[in-house]
């Protein structure tokens, strides 16, 4: 096609040509030179617009083989452009994959860190983390609340600065973390008497190429001591118990053969019986007057000492017995002023008091109404509830620092009366008495003020156990330092227990 183009553009050039020369001929025959010469301008005008002609055809040719070219290039760019997206499209994806793993893994790790510190920061133990140089690494929960320090003003820190009182070195840290053997401590006892707490301390090392140092964990033991404690205790008084019920069956035989001698004694010596004056006359002995002999002589006054001792070291053997049998807690009637009168017999030489003149013991006075009707319970323990207050106030007057010369005589109230459908008893005594800070805190258990190895601060709150939940009652303190102090007890009567226990019975059985 663009050879024919070619041949007809060579076609229009001799036209042009001939239409040049042609009227230049003719002029010549003709002699028209003005009409030649614009014949020959024409034809180089045709010339030239042929030429023209061919130039924007090659021109056309060139820019079509370009657009074809280019086309193909667009093609090809397009392939190729196509074939680079698809690639990016699943590099992306295989980058957002990648991202999406590591997010989830990440959330994962977040999510085990959170529950790890969940997991520590639960625990009651203060754990501590530290570099081999003592920085704090790590501070839960228990640590918090022990130093009052949160994690943020503790990590980073020294750890002799944020914990000073913790009872070991860093040199003993340091050791530990070089030798890779975990170091334990148990029982470490920090301050006296009830204010005593006891803490095991343990030094974990940590081995990692990335974590090398060590933890460190405290536990408070102070409870499992205490009650560790009070266990030996119980055991102790109940092997005391059993040698007191052995010597008590022990003492029983032979007072039982002195009051059965006196009891012959006098019998065997008195004027009423015929038996005396005949074996009286049988030796020739006038029984009126060793009668008059021995009475006057007050032998007669000596036997009957003799046989009231007996009787009364009898009757606080009885008692001994019956405390010592409190196992039995099995509720009954008895009568809460018998039970208090046997008490004070049985702790009569617990009364006793240490003095610069010597041993003496205080004034007990005891207003008890002979009409209180009976309470139920078990009288062993109201007999070790009387107990503890009575040694209570004994030891109150033991450890009085107040000069002999401005204190009073030492004096303990009794009461047992009737109010308002309750029996109530009434242990008061003049001595130092107590403040407010140690009267609120007087029934927790392990609470004491004595020294060490001399109470394990459970005789009342023992107490107020048995009185509120093993009687249903009320014990409540009064007391004022210098002023002396004032236990009241409230146990409800016979009649109301049992009305109690009967209304209790049928709301649990309604209730059912």
């Amino acid at each position: 096609m663009n050879a024919c183009r070619l041949k007809h553009g060579f076609r229009f050039l001799w036209l042009g040509l001939w239409l040049v020369w042609s009227p230049a001929v003719w002029a010549q025959e003709e002699a028209a030179w003005p009409a030649a010469l614009l014949w020959a301008v024409i034809g180089l005008l045709l010339v030239f617009q042929t030429l023209l002609i061919i130039g924007l055809q090659r021109s056309r040719l060139n820019n079509k083989r370009a657009r074809n070219a280019l086309r193909q290039n667009k093609v090809e760019l397009e392939a190729r452009i196509a074939e680079r997206t698809e690639s990016l499209n699943q590099t992306n994806q295989q980058l957002q994959d990648e991202v999406a793993h590591h997010q989830a893994t990440e959330i994962l790790l977040r999510e085990t860190q959170d529950y790890l510190h969940s997991i520590i920061n639960a625990m009651p133990s203060v754990l501590i983390g530290v570099t081999p140089d003592g920085t704090v690494t790590h501070w839960n929960s228990a640590a918090e609340l022990e130093t009052g320090l949160n994690p943020e003003q503790a990590l980073g820190r020294p750890l002799t600065e944020v914990y000073p009182a913790l009872p070991i070195s860093m040199e003993t840290i340091t050791r530990t973390i070089e030798s890779g053997v975990p170091f334990v401590n148990e029982n470490i006892q920090e301050g006296q008497g009830s204010n005593a707490r006891y803490t095991d301390l343990s030094i974990y090392p940590l081995i990692a190429v990335q974590a090398i140092g060590a933890v460190i964990r405290l536990d408070d033991i102070t409870m499992r001591v205490r009650i560790e404690n009070m266990m030996i205790q119980n055991e102790k008084m109940m092997s005391l118990g059993e040698l007191a019920a052995g010597m008590a069956h022990e003492i029983n035989n032979p007072l039982s053969t002195v009051l059965h001698g006196v009891q012959n004694i006098q019998r065997r010596t008195s004027l009423e019986l015929q038996q005396n004056h005949k074996v009286a006359r049988e030796l020739g002995v006038d029984l009126e007057q060793l009668h008059q002999y021995l009475n006057k002589r007050r032998v007669f006054h000596f036997l009957e000492d003799i046989r009231e001792a007996g009787e009364r070291s009898m009757h606080i053997v009885s008692n001994m017995l019956e405390f010592s049998r409190g196992n039995n807690r099995a509720h009954e009637q008895f009568d809460l002023v018998r039970i208090v009168q046997h008490t004070l017999e049985l702790s009569d030489n617990t009364l006793n008091l240490q003095s610069s003149q010597g041993h003496r013991r205080p004034d007990i006075i005891t207003e008890l109404a002979p009409d209180l009707p009976p309470v139920v319970g078990s009288a062993a323990e109201i007999q070790q509830v009387i107990l503890n207050l009575l040694r209570n106030a004994v030891q109150a007057f033991q450890s009085d620092e107040r000069d002999e010369a401005q204190s009073t005589a030492p004096v303990i109230h009794l009461r047992a009366y009737l109010e308002r459908g309750a029996a109530v008893l009434q242990i008061e005594d003049n001595g130092p008495g107590m403040s407010e800070d140690v009267r609120r805190h007087i029934f927790e258990p392990f609470f004491t003020t004595k020294e060490v190895g001399q109470g394990t601060g459970l005789g009342l709150s023992v107490s107020y156990f048995i009185i509120t939940e093993h009687h249903s009652g009320t014990i409540e303190v009064d007391s004022m330092p210098d002023e002396g102090t004032c236990f009241t007890i409230r146990l409800p009567l016979a009649d109301r227990t049992e009305h109690h226990r009967t209304s209790h019975s049928l709301s649990s059985g309604s209730s059912l």
